[in-house]
């Protein structure tokens, strides 16, 4: 209805220019919100006080023009000003219940696709000489949950997971698996097995030995010049590294695949051209024998211009020249209308400056445009950056395997006399969902406080609790499985039907919203809000046993629709429903 509306409005807004009351190149974005008192209305708007200045007259004189001219529609039952120039729209009840019956059985539950974009999606992005830890877990999950949304509206979407597979890291891993070798060590392909503790090694000969250090940095530099034997021991560890992150998405039930994979590798070929291309553009200048680029717009506190750093003075190229790179295949080859990079808020400053200087550099297309969706940290109930007891950083495996294994203690308490299997299988559905959905129902731009024993809660917003609110629903369709709902109409009378329905008609909005921003948080607190307006209407309006068929019947179809709702939605999360807790 929210689009019926904004629709009407801007045919209104077309009619006032028409007439000379509103300039015809006023260009505004009208919004139209959900009132949060229904007396007031379902929708409203403050285009008459948009439009006050522009049209030299009150607001409340604009708002009766704005309603003079409004298109008439059979979905709109009313239309009133409010307070200063408010215009209020209360929507027919049949219309609702017309939309309502038409969502139902809808793949997209009533949810109109919006016009299509390619949107490429540079999300989770594990370095890839060391196993994945809990703070690569909110760029995997946040990102994912954001492209299956997209395209569900109908985007045409390109996962770009832009791994770290290139850089120093490479030449210290390099350098000790070149002297293992050398002193014969048998155990150097066994000891890949373990990369964690292969990294560890390596980081402590690098931080040890000057020499190794000068080693290592010899081989970064071999490597991106395409040295074959430098290739085949980075390959080595690429694929093992690789095996390890599918395995780990495979257990989150996170969409990305190897041929997703883009990562900072791929642009090699390409990086000598960018520090050409950007020389040619006279942007380059020599600080300490590197080639940098200086922009007027970023100083730091003492004023004075701050490097994007674009080659080394050994000549190893960083994530900025990458990062460039990336931008002008993703705007050239690509073709991405929006470029989202889901990373930590703290690469802030290096996005602003190399998205604006790539747009200096003309690497990438005007009407492309680049967002950074950064997120802040997944802290311990000490506020702190999650850490193991032992001050070390947390595995991701070791954090899923841990809240599945408190999990299954959780359904055990609960039914004590379940089959095995069943236990195992609603363990593992809850504790993966309940380490996404902590994560995904908080404002990615905050840190949050990590506590098992919050999101394993069956009470607030948290999966447990959506989880139990959709087998609470779909039970009811196991006692109703003989009554065909086939001619069956759908009646908003009651209050509380009509606030249900009223929230299963926002899906859509919601959906639109959250991909707009890339905030899955917004998604989560509509869930929620949609299983306690179920809660309420199941309270207050007996469905099985209601007063008549007819009642029974409608408010079963509204069940219908809330079930579907919900399990899509956590679908587009990422996340699992059980049909039994």
């Amino acid at each position: 209805m929210k689009e019926l509306i904004q629709s009407l409005l801007e045919q209104t807004l077309e009619s006032l220019k028409a007439q000379g009351i509103v300039p015809a190149d006023f260009e505004a974005r009208i919004q139209v919100d959900r009132t949060k008192d229904k007396s007031h209305g379902d929708l409203a708007t403050n285009l008459a006080m948009m439009l006050t200045k522009v049209a030299g007259k009150p607001p409340r004189e604009l708002a009766q023009l704005i309603i003079d001219n409004l298109p008439a529609s059979a979905q709109v039952s009313k239309v009133e000003i409010a307070g200063p120039g408010f215009i209020n729209f209360f929507i027919d009840e049949n219309a609702l219940a017309n939309q309502l019956k038409a969502a139902i059985g809808d793949a997209m539950l009533g949810v109109k696709a919006a016009a299509p974009q390619t949107v490429v999606v540079d999300y989770s992005s594990p370095n890839l000489a060391k196993e994945m830890h809990v703070g690569h877990l909110r760029s995997t999950i946040i990102g994912d949950s954001v492209v299956r949304a997209l395209e569900f509206l109908g985007h045409k979407v390109i996962r770009q997971n832009h791994v770290g597979d290139w850089g120093t890291q490479f030449g210290m891993l390099l350098a000790y698996m070149e002297e293992l070798r050398a002193q014969g060590d048998d155990k150097a392909n066994l000891e890949l097995s373990d990369l964690e503790s292969f990294y560890r090694a390596a980081k402590l000969r690098f931080d040890e030995s000057d020499e190794f250090a000068t080693r290592a940095r010899q081989l970064v530099v071999k490597l991106q010049s395409g040295d074959e034997y430098c290739n085949k021991l980075w390959r080595e560890f690429n694929d093992i590294s690789l095996s390890h992150c599918h395995d780990v998405y495979a257990r989150l039930g996170v969409s990305l695949t190897r041929k997703d994979v883009h990562g900072e590798s791929a642009y090699n070929a390409d990086l000598a051209q960018v520090v050409a291309d950007l020389d040619a553009k006279g942007l380059l200048a020599i600080s300490d024998g590197a080639k940098v680029v200086f922009q007027e717009e970023f100083r730091n506190k003492d004023g004075e211009p701050l490097p994007v750093i674009i080659q080394k003075a050994d000549g190893g190229f960083l994530y900025a020249t990458t990062d460039l790179a990336a931008m002008r295949y993703r705007s050239g080859t690509l073709n991405a209308d929006r470029v989202l990079y889901f990373v930590d808020l703290r690469q802030a400053l290096h996005f602003q400056q190399v998205f604006s200087l790539a747009r200096t550099a003309g690497f990438v297309r005007d009407n492309m445009t680049l967002e950074h969706m950064g997120f802040g940290t997944m802290n311990g109930e000490d506020g702190r950056p999650f850490k193991t007891r032992s001050g070390g950083v947390v595995k991701l495996v070791d954090l899923l395997d841990e809240a599945v294994e408190r999990a299954e203690q959780l359904v055990r308490s609960k039914n004590p006399d379940m089959d095995e299997a069943e236990v195992k299988e609603i363990a593992r559905v809850v504790g993966i969902a309940s380490v996404k959905y902590a994560d995904l129902s908080k404002n990615r731009s905050s840190d949050y406080i990590f506590s098992f024993e919050q999101m394993l809660s069956f009470e607030g917003n948290t999966a447990p609790y959506l989880l139990y609110a959709y087998t609470r629903v779909a039970g009811i369709f196991k006692k109703a499985e003989n009554i065909d709902l086939s001619h069956a109409e759908l009646v908003l009378e009651h209050d509380k039907e009509k606030e249900l329905g009223n929230k299963l008609a926002q899906f859509g909005e919601i959906l639109a919203r959250m991909v707009d921003k890339g905030q899955p948080h917004i998604l989560c607190g509509y869930l929620y809000e949609l299983a306690g307006a179920f809660s309420s209407f199941y309270e207050a309006c007996p469905v099985l046993s209601a007063e008549s068929e007819v009642a029974r019947d409608s408010r079963l179809l509204l069940s219908r629709l809330t079930a579907d709702t919900l399990k899509q939605g956590l679908s587009l999360l990422g996340i699992e429903t059980l049909e039994r807790m």
